[in-house]
């Protein structure tokens, strides 16, 4: 379509070097250091497979049975911004498809799709963290063998649905309509208890 890919299997490719970058050291704490030019579209998808996959470790941290309290208060929190930091940059990629496809005039029969670009991308990052981790536990457990095909076929699959999807909007037959998510519970000016505080 471009110069710039902006294919389904190059985003997994993408979000797999981010894994696998994360897994050298293996720590939560650990800075990002991202291998792409700044502000590009390859960037920002290594930066939110970063944060998913700190996330996803943070997650079996606080399903510790003998984790402290307060440690996992503070895990939960970190879980908290971490959250709002990945909406918040899917709602950005998402601004980058809208500035990509800004001038195609759809066809009069065009709609949209259920979600955006950038949600969709968001679950195949997701998934590929799961078939990181699924790899892993197949080799320790064999029994584990049909879910990880399950999965990888899952990830094919919306890689196809994913350039389906770009290639309509590019074509007219889809148009984007993007719904900010409007997240309540870390607003201080939506959320109840905080703004009581004031």
């Amino acid at each position: 379509m471009q110069e710039l890919r902006i294919q389904g299997k190059h985003f997994t490719e993408i979000f797999l070097r981010s894994v696998t970058d994360y897994h050298v050291a293996n720590d939560v704490d650990q800075p990002m250091t991202c291998p792409f030019p700044q502000g590009g579209l390859d960037a920002l998808l290594y930066e939110k497979n970063w944060i998913d996959t700190v996330q996803w470790h943070l997650e079996d941290i606080i399903r510790d049975p003998l984790i402290e309290p307060i440690e996992a208060l503070q895990v939960k929190r970190r879980i908290d911004t971490l959250n709002q930091q990945r909406t918040d940059l899917v709602e950005y990629i998402d601004s980058f498809f809208l500035s990509r496809f800004r001038d195609v005039i759809p066809l009069e029969e065009a709609t949209f799709n259920t979600e955006s670009p950038a949600w969709a991308i968001d679950r195949l990052s997701i998934l590929c963290l799961k078939i990181y981790h699924m790899q892993i536990e197949s080799c320790r457990n064999s029994s584990l063998r049909d879910r990880l095909e399950i999965l990888q076929a899952q990830e094919r699959d919306l890689q196809t649905a994913i350039d389906e999807l770009l290639d309509d909007i590019a074509a007219g037959r889809k148009y984007m309509k993007v719904y900010r998510q409007m997240k309540m519970y870390n607003d201080p000016e939506l959320n109840p208890v905080l703004y009581s505080k004031k």
